[in-house]
Formats: structure tokens, C-alpha cells, sequence
């Protein structure tokens, strides 16, 4: 290609880029590692790595739902401040797993408050002393045991907890005007799920906790999820609670016959099916097998 060529070329190309509608061509010269999504009302999502966060960004302050790890809520950070000089008000965990809390230390000096349920500060700072890792920790200065709520602008948020599920300190936090509930990691999104049964995870409970959030919230909510097999489906609604609903309850039916016949740990983790179960994904199928036969065969 001459010279005059390459000139024309890469001109059209510069003009073709000015026509896309406004921060389009930001994306498309530098593309970020991230994601964000509105869900509703000013209420967004934000993916990297680890479990989902949401926040709304409001004129009276800004409140974030779960921080990823310290690189990822960096970058959210940097983003929210380039959007306004708002302050952070609050920063609310669902439950203490360092890829929700891992971020909070990047909040430290920044955010006012720092919420979570009793359970999970006790988790948090467990696994924080066992990992000798206390000092990348920002725990939080206030906690709950059933509920909690605060205002900030026109926004209601409040913290549900129904029981123990994935861990013994999960919580359910809605933006009550949006009407969007963060789920953290009591609901993966037909993704095989983790059972911390070291923090207090029971599965049986956790089918408890699933029926109560469905009690509780209406059919316009929209679920924010921790994890989802299909990235792009970490938001839902309450036959994706259903759905999940239904395959703990397959799992331990199944690992309950399986038990009834004779089989060992081993044997029943070498499952690689589910019966009825054909939605649910991903290489962790061994985790919720383990954690149902621990569960239904303990104090025997």
C-alpha cells in the first residue's frame, strides 16, 4: 500500500469511528476488562473477576454491593469517579468469600461505612487470621443478625437474612425503589454451586432460605446473581430461584438414594449426573456431591 493510500485508508477509518454514537469510539480504541450494565432505576451491574457487584450512584452518595478483589474494585472505583465526585457511603457484602470481600480494602479511607451480616465478619476475619492475611483486610463496622436498613437519597437499601445456605452469613440486599435484589452467592445461575460447609453452609437450610426470598419478593423483582454459567445471565427473576431451588433438592434426593444403597464418599463424588438435573454446567458437580454426603451423613 502507497502512501497516499494508507493516508486515505486510515482517514475514512477515523471518520467512519466519529459517527458511532457517543462512547463507542472510547470502547473501541480502548477496550476495558471489565463490564457494566444498568439493570434498572440507576442500579448497575459490574463484572471482572469474581462475584458480581452492583451499585447505584446517587447525588447524595454512592452504594456498592460486594468488591471483587483489590484490581477489580479499583477499576469500578476509578469509573464511578470519573462519572461524579459523589461520595461512597456504603459498602455492603453478602458474605464474607474473598472474591466478594477481597476488593473492600480498596475502599479503605473512601467509603464510610462498611455492612454485613454478624456471620460474615466472624468468617471474615477466620479465614483472614488463618491466611495471615489480616492486613489486605477492610472488615465492616457494621453488621446485622435479621435485618438492617438505611437511606441514601431516594434510595431504600435493605439486608435480608434467612438462614444459613452457601455460607452461615449470606444475605440478600434490595434496592427497594429499583426493586433489584443482590443474591450474591445463594443463587449460581445454572452453574454448579460451591457449599462452604467450613462457614456453616447447609444445603437443606439453603432450600429454606431460597422459598423465604421467594416469599418475600414480589414478581417484578429483578435478582442480581454471584455467578451464572453463562456470563451475560447474572441478572433474573424467580423461576431462576425456582430453578435452583430444584436441582439442591435433586442433589440431595440423589446423594440420599445413593447413600441408602451402600455407596462411600468416593464413590458418590464420582457422580457425573444429576438425575433430572440438565441445566446445571460447569466442572463442580463433585463440590455439592462431597458437601450433600457430608451433610446427610453427619453424627452417624
Amino acid at each position: 500500500m502507497n502512501r497516499r493510500n494508507f493516508i486515505q485508508k486510515s482517514a475514512l477509518t477515523i471518520g467512519a469511528f466519529t459517527l458511532l454514537p457517543n462512547g463507542l469510539w472510547a470502547k473501541s480504541v480502548i477496550d476495558t476488562p471489565y463490564k457494566i450494565k444498568e439493570v434498572r432505576r440507576g442500579v448497575s451491574v459490574f463484572t471482572e473477576k469474581g462475584g458480581t457487584i452492583a451499585y447505584l450512584n446517587s447525588p447524595q452518595g454512592m452504594v456498592v454491593v460486594d468488591s471483587q478483589f483489590p484490581e477489580q474494585s479499583q477499576h469500578l472505583i476509578d469509573e464511578l469517579k470519573k462519572q461524579s465526585a459523589n461520595p461512597f457511603k456504603l459498602l455492603i457484602n453478602t458474605h464474607h468469600h474473598g472474591d466478594h470481600t477481597g476488593g473492600n480494602i480498596s475502599f479503605k479511607g473512601l467509603v464510610e461505612h462498611v455492612v454485613a451480616h454478624q456471620n460474615s465478619l466472624l468468617n471474615q476475619k477466620t479465614v483472614a487470621q488463618k491466611q495471615k492475611t489480616e492486613e489486605k483486610q477492610l472488615y465492616p463496622d457494621v453488621t446485622f443478625s435479621d435485618n438492617w436498613k438505611q437511606k441514601v437519597g431516594m434510595e431504600h437499601f435493605k439486608a435480608h437474612y434467612f438462614g444459613a445456605g452457601h455460607t452461615n452469613g449470606d444475605a440478600v440486599i434490595h434496592f427497594e425503589n429499583a426493586n433489584v435484589a443482590h443474591m450474591g452467592d445463594l443463587l449460581f445461575n445454572r452453574r454448579y454451586p460451591s457449599v462452604d460447609r467450613t462457614a456453616g453452609a447447609n444445603i437443606n437450610s439453603w432450600i429454606k432460605v431460597l422459598d423465604k426470598t421467594l416469599n418475600t419478593f414480589d414478581n417484578e423483582t429483578i435478582f442480581v446473581f454471584g455467578h451464572a454459567f453463562d456470563p451475560e445471565k447474572i441478572t433474573g427473576n424467580k423461576e431462576d430461584i425456582k430453578a435452583f431451588k430444584d436441582y439442591l433438592e435433586k442433589l440431595l434426593v440423589f446423594v440420599d438414594s445413593e447413600i441408602k444403597a451402600g455407596k462411600s464418599k468416593e464413590e458418590v463424588i464420582k457422580a457425573t449426573a444429576i438425575p433430572g438435573v440438565t441445566e446445571w454446567k460447569g466442572d463442580g458437580i463433585g463440590r455439592g456431591l462431597q458437601s450433600a454426603y457430608e451433610e446427610l451423613t453427619e453424627g452417624k
